[in-house]
């Protein structure tokens, strides 16, 4: 069936993309007259300007918003123009080629569904073109069409056709992307853009125009969860209208709205639609609206209002896919604004996890990321983010790194290897009331020669948490203390048998310990904890939960070092791949930065380790010492 004889479809958005001097100025500019999109008089204003620079009719000057372009033969900025073949209408976006304005290019590439892939025969692939690829593969732009151009400029020969198709198809190929059509061309000369070419009698594949109208436009993401981040709040006529664009879902009068982070939840009471002469009962997905609510609950400019069966994942950090475009190199350390959707908040880059060449797609670690790499970053922010990992949502999964006010990087979250903290932040029981014990914290310590404490081992498996907690708390024992270890494994044949090892149950098992460890620690015993709980945030929790007594100790030990011990086996099959999101190996673990005690057990003797751990607890007079005078 002939897809051009369909009813006419929404607007299509493309990006066209490709390296400098490729030609998709010049492409876009035939296309537009060969389809008919042309402006009245758009072609005899060319023809005049050509003939006033003593040159042949430059299509491309139909893209030419700036006079800086005209003067410098050079894209600097993304073009949006209407362009319309029989089947649908399109948004064509032009996005520069330079490597000085790969910032506009991002920005354009990000709000398209598909993409052209413009890559000259004569130079075939390019640093840019390869670098362009991969962004388009960044951003989740999986329909792609590639326009081998210039053919005229290598005698329209079969042979290098297929030599450029080949190399840009493998790389292609590399990325995940499956190029829907390669399609030789020559855009000046209007070959194989609207119909097949007589200069090009082997090549038995549709032009252009029918490749891009073979594209499958994004359905309108109604039936993913709910997303509207707030863009502002209003009062108007004693009303409190929180204003947003619906990204995602569908918004009706009675739902019931949970913001985010916050956690604030009230119903939707009215819908307002400033443009609408009757209040809508619905809003779907790419509608800006206004909701009234049944309560006054506090939500600002950057929360995200969800449906509260699937809301976003809370976190305070996150992985992010990010291409690096300040002229400065990045380095872990580095301070930044983030914006992801409305919210804006400062972060900082804990780690550089990867820094990928874009020619090769070779990856591995380095110190700092240059000016347009790409690398996986672990990002921290100050306050808790309401977020999605980008395959969900695209809105509320990207984000953009701001310097003062400059635009330094964006990229895509990933979760991956760090847990969704709202089930630890949310607090689901009610009617729930403290009870004061009739026995003091020093009444306890007076009866034990001791006050109870949280001894809280962290490290990588195969540091020596376990044996230097047994041997501790063999030590303390003898000397007469109420002293008792909660081990990792130990506790997860009982207390937490019902936990696995997702990110989220890794959260999850640390939040219980925490909590117990606490609750033995009021109890006057000292407790010693022996867990790798890898998060920072879990181990901030378990703080909290203690209060002042509780003492975070680094059992320290390199990865070979804790690999070459293995004592139970574990990192043999991690890299076998038989245990999935093991830390150290496919998931990370986040080192404390201001433990009260460091012990490396690299370079001690366990003897030697219990005793610096013993001597730091008797010089905080967490123990005998200051029992005695209390």
């Amino acid at each position: 069936m002939d897809n051009r004889s369909a009813a006419p479809q929404r607007p299509l958005n493309i990006v066209i993309v490709g390296h400098v001097d490729h030609g998709k100025s010049t492409l876009i500019g035939r296309l537009l007259h060969d389809t008919g999109s042309l402006p009245d008089g758009k072609l005899e204003e060319l023809k005049r300007v050509s003939e006033r620079r003593g040159m042949p009719l430059e299509w491309s000057f139909v893209l030419d918003a700036f006079q800086a372009e005209r003067d410098q033969a050079v894209t600097i900025d993304t073009t949006r123009i209407w362009f319309k073949t029989r089947a649908r209408d399109y948004v064509i976006i032009d996005a520069p080629g330079h490597r000085e304005f790969l910032k506009n290019m991002i920005s354009g590439a990000a709000s398209a569904e598909a993409a052209v892939l413009v890559v000259d025969a004569a130079e075939g692939v390019r640093e840019q073109t390869r670098r362009h690829a991969y962004l388009l593969h960044l951003l989740g732009l999986r329909q792609v069409v590639v326009a081998v151009n210039k053919m005229d400029l290598v005698g329209f020969a079969r042979d290098r056709f297929a030599s450029v198709q080949a190399e840009i198809t493998a790389y292609l190929d590399e990325l995940g992307v499956n190029a829907l059509a390669v399609v030789p061309i020559s855009a000046r000369d209007g070959e194989t853009l609207v119909r097949a070419s007589a200069k090009m009698p082997w090549y038995e594949g549709p032009p252009l125009v029918d490749c891009l109208d073979r594209f499958v436009p994004h359905r309108q993401p109604v039936e993913r969860p709910l997303r509207m981040p707030v863009q502002d709040v209003y009062k108007l006529d004693h009303r409190r209208i929180i204003a947003g664009r619906v990204e995602s879902g569908v918004l009706r009068v009675g739902d019931t709205l949970l913001f985010s982070p916050a956690g604030r939840s009230a119903r939707v009471k009215t819908i307002e639609d400033f443009g609408a002469s009757v209040p809508p009962v619905e809003a779907r997905a790419g509608q800006v609206v206004g909701v009234t609510l049944d309560e006054q609950v506090f939500a600002e400019r950057g929360d995200v209002a969800s449906h509260d069966d699937h809301p976003p994942i809370l976190t305070n950090v996150f992985r992010a896919h990010v291409f690096w475009l300040a002229s400065k190199p990045l380095a872990a350390g580095a301070r930044f604004k983030v914006k992801l959707a409305t919210r804006e908040t400062q972060a900082v880059v804990q780690s550089i996890e990867r820094v990928i060449d874009t020619e090769t797609l070779d990856g591995g670690r380095r110190e700092t990321v240059g000016r347009n790499e790409v690398a996986e970053v672990v990002l921290r922010t100050r306050e808790m983010l309401a977020l999605d990992e980008h395959f969900g949502s695209g809105a509320t999964g990207r984000c953009v790194l701001i310097d003062t006010y400059d635009t330094v990087g964006g990229g895509v979250i990933s979760m991956r290897g760090y847990p969704d903290q709202r089930q630890a932040l949310t607090v689901k029981a009610t009617n729930i009331h403290s009870v004061d014990h009739l026995l003091t914290p020093e009444a306890r310590a007076l009866r034990n020669s001791h006050r109870g404490a949280v001894i809280w081992f962290t490290g990588l498996s195969g540091s020596g948490k376990s044996t230097l907690a047994m041997r501790l708390e063999q030590r303390l024992f003898a000397k007469g203390w109420q002293v008792y270890v909660l081990d990792g494994d130990n506790v997860r044949h009982g207390l937490n048998a019902d936990l696995g090892f997702s990110p989220q149950d890794r959260a999850e098992n640390i939040r219980r310990v925490g909590e117990v460890a606490a609750l033995f620690a009021t109890a006057g015993i000292v407790t010693i904890t022996a867990f790798i709980s890898p998060y920072r945030a879990d181990r901030q929790r378990a703080r909290a939960a203690a209060g002042g007594d509780f003492h975070e100790i680094y059992i320290k030990a390199d990865l070979a070092t804790c690999e070459e011990r293995d004592p139970k086996g574990l990192y043999a099959k991690a890299r076998a791949g038989k245990i999935p999101d093991f830390t150290g190996i496919s998931a990370p673990y986040e080192e404390p930065e201001a433990a009260e005690l460091t012990v490396d057990t690299a370079t001690c003797a366990v003897d030697d380790c219990v005793s610096q751990i013993a001597a730091y607890l008797e010089r905080l007079t967490v123990l005998e010492g200051d029992a005695a005078t209390g």
